[in-house]
């Protein structure tokens, strides 16, 4: 990432991190049994920085609950049933950013490669129609001229197979054509 990029996402990485330790600080203040709702919000927020950087361990990297879930190695329901506060921040954060994670642009630009090969395909398929149909055509053309020579060939007709243009070739010829004359 360069730095301009990451100076245009610290704004909201730094929203993120101040309301994380907020909550997090007032989490603990509330009574030394809620240390674990402390550790969650702190994985969460964590997890928030990451992503609105474009920066993911252990997600996509995409800027969804369920990113921003496996990122912080939580359960998804602990971002739609607990921490709902932290969930709309993450939401408006992202729409605040006007930007693709940077996951994103590379699915983007993978997804841009494949449709161009998908293009070529589709085109090389339509070619190779074209031709197994007009090969079909001249298969169909000598079949039936195929067929009209036989009808008119007659019994007695001597068919032979063309042969090289070796002198072998032509003396076996001319021995066959002496030996058809004499019969």
């Amino acid at each position: 990432m360069t730095q301009a990029q990451q100076e245009e996402h610290r704004p909201a990485a730094g929203i993120a991190a101040a309301i994380g330790d907020a909550l997090a600080r007032a989490t603990e203040a509330a009574g030394p049994g809620r240390t674990e709702d402390a550790a969650e919000i702190r994985a969460i927020t964590q997890a928030m920085i990451r992503l609105l950087a474009g920066v993911p361990l252990r997600s996509d990297g995409q800027l969804t609950i369920k990113s921003l879930a496996e990122e912080a190695g939580l359960r998804r329901n602990k971002l739609t049933h607990k921490h709902t506060g932290l969930k709309d921040l993450f939401y408006a954060l992202a729409r605040s950013q006007h930007h693709r994670p940077k996951i994103a642009d590379g699915l983007h630009a993978d997804n841009d490669l494949l449709r161009r090969k998908l293009t070529g395909l589709r085109a090389e398929h339509s070619k190779l129609k074209d031709q197994l149909a007009l090969f079909a055509r001249v298969i169909h053309v000598l079949e039936v001229e195929n067929a009209r020579l036989r009808e008119q060939s007659r019994p007695a007709d001597t068919i032979r197979p063309l042969l090289s243009g070796s002198r072998d070739g032509q003396k076996r010829g001319e021995a066959l054509d002496r030996q058809h004359a004499q019969t």
